[in-house]
């Protein structure tokens, strides 16, 4: 709404109507950190604003969050036998403000913003059934695992065929220290350990499909303490919001050698929404929770930054950036190979935040740290696009 209220009084400015001198402070909107700073607040205020009255609505739909027996998680249950009946789906809540701060503060008709909030929701959709399974049904199975596969899996095909076939989604230009600006596909991948563009062609399509999947679900096994995933998620979003600010300028993509879309940039609005409306959830869920995202809110979130890696031309740098996220599902992954293969397992529990709960650390001291990681990692990530 913001940017083409700005359209409006450009074209009105243009023209020479008289009221537009009077309004001339608008030309600011036009600035995408000016934008991408109010989607910030916006976002934040309004979670502050019904957070409360979403969780209260939550408790009186009687949402509680399900979760595993004594017999299934052992000593685990004794740790969190006192969440039982905190609200779940809060995710509603960082979904809806990002949404509403979308709407009024980015471009619309910008294809990397279109896609990536289509995604989000469309994401957001499938965690919104999976939590409504588990309490409907008062255990915490939820939508089958084939089925979440299936429409993550959708999700990214759509999202991939997208941004291939459309000429505003698919040219960047790589700044190589070799070549100079070099016509690239939104199929080509990039690292900032390398000074050239692999391409992939078609193939990146179930690629881009990996990496929605592989960062939605990562986010989803995060989201397993109070505040975890919502303070890893402020973190990578920010340290992306960055990327692909600078991506999207093209004196900026020189100087660093990295790929550069002129549309990119307006994706930084999306991304500081998420920032401020996971501030504004994490204000209600940091411990003790008084509600879960549950997998309305980690499944979207996922999806976010999944589609901004991919935009960035930075998936690789994804697993740097979101090493929390990716340690997360490596461990289930690992964990449940080795038991099946050797009939061990490696870790206490997987994920692996409860592994070092079983260890002994209090909850509070594996989030904060857990966060500390992120926040280091993140650092390490931007500090790659420039070594070359």
């Amino acid at each position: 709404m913001l940017y083409f209220i700005f359209q409006f009084w450009r074209e009105a400015e243009a023209s020479g109507a008289g009221w537009a001198d009077s309004f001339s402070f608008l030309r600011i909107l036009q600035y995408i950190t000016v934008r991408a700073g109010l989607a910030t607040v916006i976002a934040l205020l309004l979670s502050l604003a019904f957070g409360s009255r979403v969780v209260r609505k939550l408790i009186s739909l009687k949402v509680g969050q399900p979760l595993r027996t004594a017999e299934e998680v052992h000593d685990l249950a004794k740790l969190h036998g006192g969440k039982a009946g905190t609200p779940t789906m809060g995710g509603i809540l960082i979904l809806g403000t990002m949404m509403i701060a979308i709407l009024l503060c980015a471009n619309l008709t910008n294809p990397f913003v279109l896609v990536t909030s289509l995604v989000t929701l469309a994401l957001g959709i499938l965690g919104f059934l999976d939590d409504y399974q588990k309490v409907a049904k008062k255990n915490s199975a939820g939508v089958s695992g084939k089925m979440k596969l299936a429409w993550q899996g959708s999700v990214g095909l759509a999202a991939g065929l997208f941004l291939y076939f459309n000429p505003e989604t698919s040219s960047y230009l790589f700044y190589s220290s070799a070549n100079g600006p070099t016509p690239v596909s939104v199929s080509d991948f990039s690292f900032p350990l390398i000074d050239f563009a692999i391409p992939l062609g078609i193939i990146a399509i179930p690629a881009f499909m990996a990496i929605l999947m592989g960062t939605s679900n990562g986010v989803n096994l995060t989201d397993g303490l109070d505040g975890l995933a919502t303070g890893v998620t402020i973190t990578v979003a920010m340290a992306y919001a960055m990327i692909i600010y600078l991506a999207g300028n093209q004196n900026a993509a020189e100087y660093l050698h990295i790929m550069h879309n002129r549309s990119l940039g307006e994706l930084t609005v999306v991304l500081m929404a998420l920032v401020g409306s996971s501030f504004g959830f994490l204000w209600f869920n940091c411990h003790p929770a008084r509600v879960f995202m549950g997998d309305t809110g980690s499944l979207a979130i996922g999806g976010t930054i999944g589609m901004a890696a991919i935009c960035a031309k930075q998936e690789l740098l994804l697993m740097v950036i979101g090493f929390v996220f990716f340690m997360e599902a490596v461990s289930v992954i690992l964990q449940v190979g080795s038991f099946k293969l050797r009939g061990k397992r490696i870790f206490r529990m997987a994920p692996i935040h409860h592994h070092f709960e079983l260890k002994g650390w209090n909850e509070n001291q594996v989030i904060i740290r857990f966060w500390i990681i992120s926040m280091l990692c993140c650092l390490v990530g931007i500090a790659l696009l420039k070594v070359i």
